[in-house]
């Protein structure tokens, strides 16, 4: 009589890690260390940036949205045309990622879908704002001090004093996203510091 081969277990279901903090926290820096260590990171904002090109029904909704000049002669989206349109008009912003996040969306389960490993990581800036965090099994926030963050936008993005402090008035506080963090990475020292910090964070997860 043949035996019956045993049914495989089921697969663990893997562990979202959500990842996040405002502009100039060095959350894309975290997340490369995390990367580093061997663990999957998805850049929203990057696949983003993609997915605007790629996706024709999402370029056309776009287009609905802010005009045909929002791709450029080459058919590309034109980022700093579509970035001075939505800067001061928060409305017209909201209508846009409404139309981004669901595309980014389907692109990211479809990601952690080939994943082999037990935890992954989503970076993204806007986590909290979007209550992302409730679909991750924990969340981590990359903070630093404001001065920290304006000067080190100001030097890496060539933009003023007020263009950044704008920019940092309208994302969420981050006294409140320290509230709503699982674990949170402070940024105002070094890179040596902040990699420390940022294994020592990966260990406790690990662990879990």
């Amino acid at each position: 009589m043949i035996e019956e081969e045993p049914e495989p277990e089921p697969r663990e279901k893997t562990k979202i890690i959500g990842i996040t903090g405002g502009i100039g926290s060095g959350k894309s820096t975290v997340s490369k260390y995390i990367e580093e260590a061997g663990f999957p990171v998805y850049f929203s904002d990057i696949r983003a940036k993609t997915i605007v090109n790629d996706d024709p029904q999402l370029q056309q909704k776009i287009k609905e949205l802010l005009g045909e000049k929002s791709y450029d002669e080459s058919g590309l989206y034109d980022r700093k045309y579509v970035g001075d349109l939505v800067f001061e008009d928060e409305e017209l912003l909201l209508k846009l990622n409404s139309l981004i996040h669901p595309a980014v969306k389907v692109d990211f389960e479809k990601w952690v879908s080939e994943q082999t490993t037990a935890f992954v990581f989503k970076e993204t800036a806007i986590l909290f704002e979007l209550k992302l965090n409730e679909t991750c099994f924990k969340s981590v926030l990359v903070t630093a001090d404001d001065n920290c963050r304006l000067k080190r936008v100001m030097d890496r993005d060539n933009k003023t004093y007020r263009e950044v402090e704008t920019i940092m008035l309208r994302q969420m506080p981050e006294k409140d996203k320290v509230k709503l963090a699982d674990y949170v990475i402070y940024n105002n020292e070094g890179l040596e510091e902040l990699k420390e910090e940022t294994y020592k964070v990966l260990d406790e997860i690990k662990a879990l």
